[in-house]
């Protein structure tokens, strides 16, 4: 029956999950790892790794090459999409050390609510009901970490 079910999961939708999962231990072993270290200077090590760790698995799926044939428009958006990433973990462990990782991280999801209305002026994605909804209550669930005790 788990099988069956899980057959019917759009494969983006487990990649999606999993990417939940990683990203809610960012938080917990981010939060361990500053402990009386410069924030930045956690950033910069964990950059390095994940270097690394991407370059390490291009390479093994061979296609490394292909850096070279990615287009000029494409290369600029990611590489804006580099300095935003940058930006968001240097404020992101910033707020770590200095608050509680129960409370950041869920404020660090506004960005949920922020795609969403992103994508519908910049992308011209058509809003849904689901996707407002869920948008409103990511918001309403972020508020209710930060203001009631």
């Amino acid at each position: 029956m788990f099988t069956t079910l899980l057959a019917s999961v759009p494969l983006w939708a487990i990649y999606a999950v999993l990417s939940a999962v990683f990203a809610s231990l960012v938080a917990i072993f981010g939060k361990i790892g500053i402990t009386g270290i410069d924030s930045n200077l956690a950033v910069a090590i964990r950059t390095i790794v994940i270097v690394f760790f991407a370059w390490g698995i291009v390479f093994w799926q061979g296609n490394a090459m292909d850096t070279f044939k990615i287009p000029r428009f494409s290369f600029i958006f990611i590489f804006l999409s580099a300095i935003a990433t940058g930006l968001s973990w240097m404020f992101y462990y910033k707020a770590l050390q200095l608050g509680e990782a129960s409370r950041v991280a869920p404020i660090d999801k506004l960005s949920i609510a922020l795609v969403i209305i992103l994508a519908f002026v910049i992308l011209g994605e058509k809003p849904t009901l689901g996707n407002v909804l869920g948008g409103v209550l990511v918001t309403a669930g972020v508020m209710a970490t930060v203001f009631i005790k």
